[in-house]
């Protein structure tokens, strides 16, 4: 048969995918077409998870991988993710939203709402379910957009993806006590959420669901004295415990402590998790604990843990600029060459939260200055969830009963 080419599929285009989406919209479930040529190819890079966090609803968080094939700019201006079966929406995103999530190349510093000639980019993205409400089967995405160089406006059904839903391992407590902070967690901040490596040629997100952990004292400051101090920093020196029995299958212990204030310049990326230990803790699940301190780690390789054993003590080694635990889970044993798993906590109370986001944490942390916290009365005592970005974290049995998604 003769070549279609993408020059001769933009005289076409247009009609067939308005039709088409106006068809998959109204179809059946599980209603097939024919074929239909899109501006836009798409995929999720993985499948989204269902994960009951600390507010008490269930949240999926994946990235959507959108390339445009036309030889001219594609303009998006609506993005609505829908229950595949019953077409429910569940998330709308307008223009401006879209341009807070969409990123070109899939780099963290370059938001955008439009696509170049053959660019690619990824929409990181959050859906929050209802409390109660039943976990989709699959998720669609109806995109909405302008392609400039049909002099059209385009609308599109694509990349159906299925939804995971089995038990996510439960963990103890990695540190003891009480007024840490979940720093950088799920499920929009951006440090980890969206760390999206091209490594080995894929792209990989291994922090999907990390969180570094930091601790405020009783005036919530989480650095008094000299900043340039690891030792002025109130998380600094705390026992790592294990939070789940495992084996070790990978540990460093030879790097310094950073001096606090900035990231290191020109860090080999062998060495960007500082000293650390990984567990092997069964079904194909690993947990790594980063930027321990120099000397703290005695674990090696093979090595088994227990739950609530100590580990090492938390520091500023590798990639870091302020001390804390940097803790996540993933489907390898190497630290970046994974994808990010979801994962909850058995027990924990939040008695607050940081209120002002993620640029008051940071000023706090660079300047010592007291953190301004939303506190819940009575605290919030639950069980086999993660907790929220900036959550407030005390550990230990809950004093009343918990509550649970």
């Amino acid at each position: 048969m003769r070549f279609l080419t993408l020059a001769r599929a933009a005289v076409i285009l247009a009609p067939l995918v308005c039709g088409a989406a106006r068809g998959a919209e109204t179809g059946p479930p599980g209603a097939s077409t024919g074929p239909v040529m899109t501006p836009l190819v798409a995929d999720v890079l993985a499948a989204p998870r269902a994960v009951p966090m600390s507010d008490g609803r269930k949240h999926l968080v994946y990235e959507l991988r959108l390339s445009n094939v036309l030889d001219g700019r594609f303009d998006l201006r609506r993005l609505v993710v829908r229950d595949g079966r019953s077409k429910r929406p569940l998330l709308a995103l307008d223009r401006e939203a879209i341009g807070q999530r969409l990123s070109l190349g899939g780099r963290r510093a370059s938001p955008t709402t439009s696509l170049g000639a053959y660019q690619f980019g990824v929409v990181f993205l959050h859906v929050r379910l209802e409390a109660g409400a039943p976990i989709p089967e699959t998720l669609v995405h109806d995109v909405d957009g302008f392609a400039e160089p049909l002099k059209a406006d385009l609308s599109m059904q694509i990349a159906p993806t299925p939804v995971i839903d089995r038990p996510l391992p439960v963990l103890g407590a990695p540190l003891r006590g009480h007024g840490y902070i979940a720093g950088d967690g799920c499920c929009d901040s951006v440090r980890h959420v969206r760390a999206l490596l091209p490594l080995n040629g894929v792209f990989r997100l291994a922090q999907r669901y990390a969180i570094d952990w930091e601790k405020i004292d009783d005036g919530n400051r989480i650095v008094r004295g000299d900043l340039k101090d690891v030792r002025s920093y109130r998380i600094y020196g705390e026992p790592v415990l294990a939070v789940a029995d495992g084996t070790v299958v990978g540990a460093r212990n030879d790097l310094p402590d950073q001096v606090p204030g900035a990231l290191p310049s020109d860090l080999p990326i062998g060495e960007a998790d500082g000293n650390f230990i990984v567990t092997d803790i069964g079904n194909g699940s690993f947990v790594l604990y980063a930027h321990l301190s120099p000397g703290s780690v005695s674990l090696r390789v093979g090595d088994h843990v227990t739950r609530g054993d100590r580990l090492g003590e938390v520091g500023n080694s590798g990639n870091s600029q302020a001390p804390h635990l940097h803790l996540h889970v993933m489907d390898g044993p190497n630290a970046l060459l994974a994808d990010g798993l979801p994962y909850v906590f058995e027990a924990f109370t939040v008695p607050a939260a940081v209120e002002a986001g993620t640029a008051a944490f940071d000023q706090a942390e660079a300047t010592g200055s007291p953190l301004h916290l939303a506190s819940k009365i009575p605290p919030s005592a639950v069980r086999d969830v993660l907790p929220l970005d900036l959550s407030i974290v005390d550990w230990g049995t809950p004093p009343s009963t918990p509550t649970k998604p």
